[in-house]
């Protein structure tokens, strides 16, 4: 039996519904994934770690009543660090906006969200998503770089500390 965090969205979204696995346990093992891996490849920015587990536990009791949201119920999704995220620090890779939290959030936030999915955190991009290489490692290589702005959310999703990623 595979690990949570190794499952894809899919999978994790079926076994949720079908209650054979919990957001809060799929949470946790992704939150432990990221601490056995990111402090080499630095795929990720900013965790906030009781926002993700509360926000699980929520999701765990409304499947237990039988409730769910939509097609991402329970499931933690990465967004890439330029995505406006309501009370979460978004600085778009820039130390200008280092402490900028935003009060609203993007389109597509909300719309992870409004279909059930847990913000796991924001994956590392290059300044303003444009310019130079971001300190994230290739997991495959670390003499190669995992790519432009998106480079945290790439690493995080080939490393299965989360299975998707806006970004």
């Amino acid at each position: 039996m595979p690990q949570p965090y190794e499952l894809t969205v899919s999978q994790a979204a079926k076994q949720i519904n079908e209650k054979k696995l919990s957001p809060v346990d799929l949470a946790q093992s992704l939150l432990e994934r990221i601490d056995a891996t990111d402090k080499d490849l630095q795929a990720w920015v900013t965790i906030d770690r009781e926002e993700v587990l509360t926000t699980a536990k929520q999701r765990e009791d409304e499947a237990r009543q039988g409730k769910s949201r939509g097609l991402l119920h329970g499931v933690p999704v990465g967004l890439k660090d330029i995505f406006y995220t309501a009370g979460m620090k978004t600085a778009a890779g820039s130390k200008v906006y280092a402490d900028f939290v935003p009060d609203f959030d993007a389109t597509s936030v909300a719309k992870i969200k409004e279909a059930g999915g847990i913000i796991l955190g924001k994956a590392v991009t290059t300044e303003f998503a444009t310019s130079d290489p971001s300190p994230t490692f290739n997991p495959w290589n670390f003499e190669h770089t995992p790519g432009g702005s998106s480079s945290g959310s790439s690493v995080a999703v080939a490393t299965k500390t989360v299975g998707a990623a806006l970004g």
